[in-house]
C-alpha cells in the first residue's frame, strides 16, 4: 500500500480493526453498567422521542479519547457531535448508542457501532450489542464474524418467505408516510420487524436473523459499519435507484431477494420525495 499522509504507511485493516473492537467494548460495558442507575439528565434533539442521555456522550467521549490517544492524526466523525478531519485519510465513524430509545427503556436492541474508512473505503467496522452477547466485525474482503465465528445472509429465495426489518423516522409526518409504504410491502413478505437500531438491524440481515432490512434517513454513523458487516456476510447493500446507500436510502438483502424487493418497495415508493 502507498504512503498514508502524514502517517506512514496504510494501517493494515485488521489493525484498524482491533482498536475498533476494544473501544466497542469498553464502551458497551460503560453504556451496560449505565442501565441499572438513574440517569441524571435527559435532553431533546429535534422531537420528544428523539431522547439523548449523558450515557451516549459519555460513550462518545471514550471512544474519540481512544481513538487519538493511539493514532492522534486520523480524523473521526462522531453522533455526538464529534467532527475532526484528520490528515491521515482514515476517518472513524462513531455511533456510541445506536438505539437510544431502546437503552432508556433497558430493551434489548441497541449497540455501540464503529466503522474505519481509509480514503473513504470501509475498511473495518465492529457493532457491539451487550444485551444479545454478540460482537460483530469485518474487513475488506476478509469476511463478517459473529463473536469470532463466520456469518452469511439468509439463503431464503423467495420474497413471500421473507422477514423484513425496518425503521422509522422520529418526525410524525414522516411516519406517517413511511406506515403507507409499509401497507403495500408487507402483503408481499412474510413479516415486517422494527428493532429500533440500524447498525443492529444490518447485523442481523449479515447472521440471516432477518432476512433483509431498509430504511431512509440514515447518518453515516448508522450505517457504515453495519454495512460493510452485511456486504462482507454476502449482502447486496445500495440504494433503491441502484446506486450506493446513501442518506437518502438503504436496502440489504441476499442476492436472491434484492431485486424483487428493490422493485416491490420502489414500486411502493418507499424513496420518493418526503411530505413537506
Amino acid at each position: 500500500m502507498g504512503p498514508s499522509r502524514g502517517a506512514g504507511a496504510r494501517p493494515a485493516p485488521g489493525e484498524l480493526l482491533a482498536l475498533a473492537t476494544r473501544l466497542a467494548g469498553e464502551a458497551a460495558a460503560l453504556l451496560e453498567a449505565g442501565l441499572g442507575r438513574a440517569r441524571s439528565r435527559v435532553d431533546t434533539k429535534t422531537t420528544g422521542t428523539d431522547m439523548v442521555t449523558e450515557m451516549d456522550r459519555a460513550s462518545e467521549r471514550l471512544i474519540v479519547d481512544g481513538v487519538l490517544a493511539a493514532r492522534p492524526d486520523d480524523g473521526v466523525l462522531g453522533e455526538e457531535g464529534t467532527d475532526r478531519p484528520g490528515t491521515t485519510g482514515v476517518r472513524w465513524v462513531v455511533d456510541p448508542l445506536d438505539g437510544t430509545t431502546n437503552y432508556l427503556y433497558g430493551h434489548a436492541g441497541f449497540a455501540v457501532s464503529i466503522g474505519v474508512q481509509v480514503d473513504g473505503t470501509s475498511v473495518a467496522g465492529v457493532v457491539h450489542d451487550p444485551l444479545h452477547g454478540d460482537v460483530f466485525t469485518a474487513t475488506l474482503g476478509g469476511g463478517a464474524f459473529r463473536n469470532g465465528r463466520p456469518v452469511s445472509v439468509s439463503a431464503e429465495t423467495e420474497l413471500g418467505r421473507a422477514l423484513v426489518a425496518t425503521g422509522f423516522s422520529y418526525e410524525p409526518v414522516r411516519r406517517e408516510r413511511q406506515a403507507a409504504v409499509l401497507q403495500q410491502v408487507i402483503a408481499h413478505v412474510r413479516d415486517i420487524r422494527r428493532m429500533g437500531a440500524a447498525s443492529v438491524d444490518l447485523c442481523s440481515v449479515a447472521c440471516g436473523r432477518v432476512d433483509a432490512y431498509y430504511e431512509r434517513a440514515l447518518h453515516p454513523w448508522d450505517h457504515v459499519a453495519g454495512a460493510l458487516i452485511a456486504r462482507e456476510a454476502g449482502a447486496v447493500v445500495g440504494h433503491l435507484d441502484g446506486g450506493p446507500e446513501s442518506h437518502d436510502f438503504l436496502l440489504a438483502a441476499p442476492p436472491a431477494l434484492h431485486g424483487p424487493l428493490q422493485a416491490l418497495l420502489a414500486g411502493a415508493g418507499a424513496a420518493d420525495p418526503w411530505p413537506v
